[in-house]
This record gives C-alpha cells, sequence and structure tokens, in this order.
C-alpha cells in the first residue's frame, strides 16, 4: 500500500507544470490538508537534501509543482534541443492539432480530447517554441491557457492559422477524437508540401 508521500508525489508528477494545491490533493487522496501540508514540507526538505535527485519542489500562487534542479538545465535544454528530439512524435503532433484548432486552450481540455495526460507534451512543444502560454481562464485554479507561436507557422511553412482546413461545419462542436484533428492538420500540411 501506498504511503501518503507517495501519493501525493505522485499527483505532484502527473500535475506537471500547472501544479496542484494541497486542497486538490487533499480532495483526491482523502488526506486532511493539514497533514497535506506536511508531507509538502517534508517532500521540500527531502528534494533539497538529497543530492542524488534532480528534483525539487516549488510552491507559488497556492500550487506546487514539481521541477527540475538548476544543475541539470544544460543537459535538459540540450535534450530538447537535439535533432532527434526535433521531430514531432505522433502524441506531440496530435497535441499540436488540438492546440491549433482548439486555442486558447487548457492543459485539461487537452486531457479531456487526447484521453491522456498531456503535461509531458505541453512542456516540449513550450520549449520548442511552437505554443505559448495565452493567459490564464476565468474558472477555479486560473488554469494556464495555451495557443501557437510565430514558430509555429514558421515550423510547417504557413503564414497564418486560416490555412489550415476548416473543420467540417456539420461535426464542428462533435469533434472530440484526436484522429479527426490530426487527419486535418496533416491534411494542410500535405498540401503546402504539394
Amino acid at each position: 500500500m501506498l504511503s501518503n508521500q507517495a501519493k501525493i508525489e505522485s499527483l505532484l508528477f502527473v500535475s506537471g507544470n500547472d501544479g496542484i494545491t494541497a486542497r486538490e490533493i487533499s480532495q483526491l487522496t482523502g488526506i486532511m490538508k493539514p497533514a497535506v501540508l506536511e508531507q509538502l514540507a517534508l517532500l521540500t526538505e527531502k528534494y533539497q537534501k538529497d543530492a542524488t535527485t534532480a528534483l525539487k519542489l516549488i510552491h507559488a500562487d497556492e500550487r506546487y509543482r514539481l521541477v527540475t534542479k538548476k544543475g541539470v538545465a544544460g543537459l535538459v535544454r540540450q535534450y530538447f534541443e537535439s535533432p532527434a528530439m526535433t521531430e514531432l512524435s505522433a502524441a506531440a503532433l496530435e497535441t499540436l492539432a488540438i492546440v491549433a484548432y482548439r486555442q486558447p486552450v487548457t492543459r485539461v481540455q487537452i486531457d479531456e480530447i487526447r484521453g491522456v495526460q498531456s503535461s509531458g507534451m505541453i512542456q516540449k512543444l513550450l520549449l520548442l517554441d511552437l505554443i505559448k502560454e495565452a493567459g490564464r481562464l476565468d474558472a477555479p485554479g486560473r488554469p494556464i491557457m495555451y495557443a501557437t507561436t510565430e514558430n509555429f507557422l514558421n515550423y510547417f511553412g504557413i503564414n497564418d492559422l486560416s490555412q489550415l482546413p476548416e473543420l467540417p461545419k456539420e461535426d464542428d462542436d462533435k469533434i472530440e477524437n484526436t484522429d479527426d484533428l490530426l487527419s486535418l492538420f496533416n491534411d494542410a500540411l500535405a498540401d503546402e508540401d504539394a
């Protein structure tokens, strides 16, 4: 059986760049908020003292996030800038297509459409400057909204978003699976290459 600290750590990990509040952790785990705060303090101390981990826990705007320590910044940058990493995987293209068609869009909305957690793909697309933060949604937790960048247009050789194919009118509100969005996105790229 998982310890309370392990449960909290797993939620911190999957919350990605958006982070998670102590209240949300309490609601999801059933652990009382004071105990959650105590475990978060212990995790912060654990990461600070442990020289064998590249992680640290930060706290801002009532949200807790796992991030990498500054000492590994060069390695992380090298990973994302290496030629092998600049080719977009199907998951990255899928996430990018959702952002392109639904922007501005939150990570949770992307997750709902994809059916899987998208924090890693969002981080990669942010580092590649294909998407950017585009404000915050006026909703509980004020989640970050994402939109495409000018580099997105350059990367795919298009002048503006109007060059992406339109979603079918009859299905405009019904498209919820990424195959439709990704198919349209790939069609637009194929038309540009032709």
